[in-house]
C-alpha cells in the first residue's frame, strides 16, 4: 500500500506564492505517476498537473501553465507544486494522487491541503 501526506497549504494574497508538498510512503517502488488534483465544493475535481515518477512526462492544466510547476525529490519519497502568481481562482482544496503498477487511474489519494488566495 502507498500512503500520500499532502501539506503546505494556507492564505496567500494574489500574486503571491506557495509550495505545497506530498510525501509518500508505503510500497513507493509501485508508483508509476503522481498528481495533483484540486477541488472546490460544488465543483468536479480538476487535474493540475502529473508526472512520471521516472521524471519524463510532466503536464499541466491549461489555467495553471506558466505558473505551477511540478517537481519531486525521490530519495525523499516526495513530490512539490511550487504556484506562483496565484490566483483567487486558484483558492481549493489541493490534493495529491498516484498512480500504482498496472492501474490505469489514480487509486492512492491524500487528505488534501487547503489553499485561499485572497484578492
Amino acid at each position: 500500500q502507498v500512503q500520500l501526506v499532502e501539506s503546505g497549504g494556507g492564505l496567500v494574497q494574489a500574486g503571491g506564492s506557495l509550495r505545497l508538498s506530498c510525501a509518500a510512503s508505503g510500497r513507493t517502488v509501485y508508483i508509476d505517476s503522481m498528481a495533483w488534483f484540486r477541488q472546490v465544493p460544488g465543483a468536479e475535481r480538476e487535474l493540475v498537473g502529473a508526472t512520471l515518477w521516472s521524471g519524463h512526462g510532466t503536464h499541466y492544466a491549461d489555467s495553471v501553465k506558466g505558473r505551477f510547476a511540478i517537481s519531486r525529490d525521490v530519495a525523499k519519497n516526495t513530490m512539490y507544486l511550487q504556484m506562483n502568481g496565484l490566483k483567487p481562482e486558484d483558492t481549493a482544496l489541493y490534493l495529491c494522487a498516484a498512480r500504482t503498477h498496472r492501474r490505469t487511474e489514480y487509486t492512492v489519494w491524500g487528505q488534501g491541503t487547503r489553499v485561499t488566495v485572497s484578492s
